[in-house]
């Protein structure tokens, strides 16, 4: 997709930590904008979605706001940027991001009695990943850790998921957080699934964590940064410990990272909270290796990597090609993978970094219910040591496979 195909209208202003007010007293200054403010107490509806003409929308937790301005004002702002007391530290365009799921792979089905093949995983008590991480064998079920996933929404109705005590909200304008895509349920499983589901076998790492899903993605699979950025405020409002985002934008070798998504996952870490997303479906190997998305390429967001179940790289995952962030910090199991899905089927297998980032996140609730003093960049390199190496390229799965405690 060309890249400006993948821009909107709209702008993210990066306001200084220090001095938030003086770079909104700045921001409306150059742009006459009326100011909002996102807060997890406004509605349980989101309000980036429809950003009217002459509003600013601050993200206070991160520091960000949200705007529409034209190209004349986009260039006073930059301007700013240059200016040591404006408190402006960077002005971007807003990106789309998409849900990262490789549809081709993805089949839905019932779960069937499973016939072992020979040399096949037993997959009639936990599915492959559940084994190859390691959470079958964990004594931990992440009680009590507050995990986020900004996805698509949940399927509230699901039977593994109904009656479950969770916090959810909407951040797309007009549609509920009730999943009509069903990526957002799939991923949800695989992070914090039952541990004993109705109807098929474990799929989800850390089944007691306190689940919070918001709907950053439209039933079509799709958003935009300001969505994403609204839902991470949300989950540091609410300090959660993880937050997982299987999404993303594709980016072109040599592009660097986005500073405003870096600054607010630096910010984030700060607050105890770690930033887990997929890497990106974009490669077609072994012909052709993408870089790492956005905003997986962010040093401060771990980017999580897809591998199969014999341990190789799924050949759409992407590489870290080198320079500075757009690695691949680890690898988690992303292809074949079984989780929830919305009715009538319940269960469904899909392939994606999108399937192995969830892993990533739900392990780290693992660690966290064993060590409740970790949080933020203490945590962020438990996850990284929590790994077995693998006898791949660290551009392909960084520094392994993410393993339970």
């Amino acid at each position: 997709m060309p890249l400006d195909q993948t821009r909107t209208a709209r702008y993210l202003v990066l306001l200084c930590p220090d001095q938030p007010q003086e770079g909104i007293k700045k921001l409306i200054e150059i742009t006459g904008v009326s100011i909002a403010e996102a807060s997890s107490s406004t509605d349980t509806t989101n309000i980036s979605g429809e950003l009217a003409p002459h509003c600013a929308i601050v993200f206070n937790k991160i520091g960000v706001a949200l705007l529409r301005c034209d190209l004349g004002k986009q260039a006073m702002l930059d301007a700013a940027v240059s200016d040591s007391h404006s408190r402006i530290l960077a002005v971007e365009r807003e990106r789309t991001v998409h849900a990262l799921v490789r549809r081709q792979a993805s089949i839905p089905r019932p779960v069937p009695n499973p016939v072992i093949a020979a040399n096949a995983t037993d997959e009639s008590l936990s599915t492959w990943g559940i084994q190859a991480v390691g959470a079958d064998k964990s004594g931990y079920s992440g009680k009590g850790v507050r995990l986020a996933i900004l996805d698509t929404g949940i399927d509230l109705e699901h039977p593994d998921f109904a009656g479950r005590k969770m916090e959810t909200r909407s951040f797309i304008d007009g549609q509920t957080v009730q999943d009509g895509n069903g990526h957002g349920t799939h991923c949800a499983g695989i992070a914090c699934g039952p541990l004993k589901p109705e109807a098929a076998p474990r799929y989800g790492v850390a089944g007691d964590a306190l689940l919070y899903a918001g709907k950053v993605l439209s039933d079509e699979g799709s958003g935009a940064d300001g969505s994403v950025l609204e839902g991470i405020n949300w989950a540091i409002e609410n300090q959660c410990r993880v937050v997982s985002m299987s999404l993303g934008s594709p980016v072109e070798p040599g592009q660097g990272y986005s500073r405003v998504f870096e600054e607010v996952a630096q910010r984030a870490l700060a607050a105890g909270t770690v930033i887990v997303a997929a890497a990106g479906n974009d490669s077609e190997r072994p012909d052709h290796i993408a870089p790492v998305s956005h905003p997986a390429n962010c040093p401060s967001i771990m980017a999580v990597a897809a591998v199969d179940q014999q341990m190789q790289i799924a050949p759409f995952s992407s590489g870290g090609l080198g320079g500075e962030g757009g690695q691949v910090d680890l690898a988690g199991p992303g292809v074949a993978v079984l989780s929830a899905w919305p009715g009538p089927e319940h269960y469904h297998t899909a392939s994606g970094t999108s399937m192995a980032t969830p892993f990533v996140a739900g392990v780290a609730a693992l660690l966290v219910e064993a060590d409740s003093a970790i949080a933020g960049q203490t945590l962020l390199e438990r996850i990284v040591q929590s790994t077995r190496s693998l006898s791949l390229p660290a551009r392909d799965v960084g520094a392994g496979l993410i393993q339970a405690s």
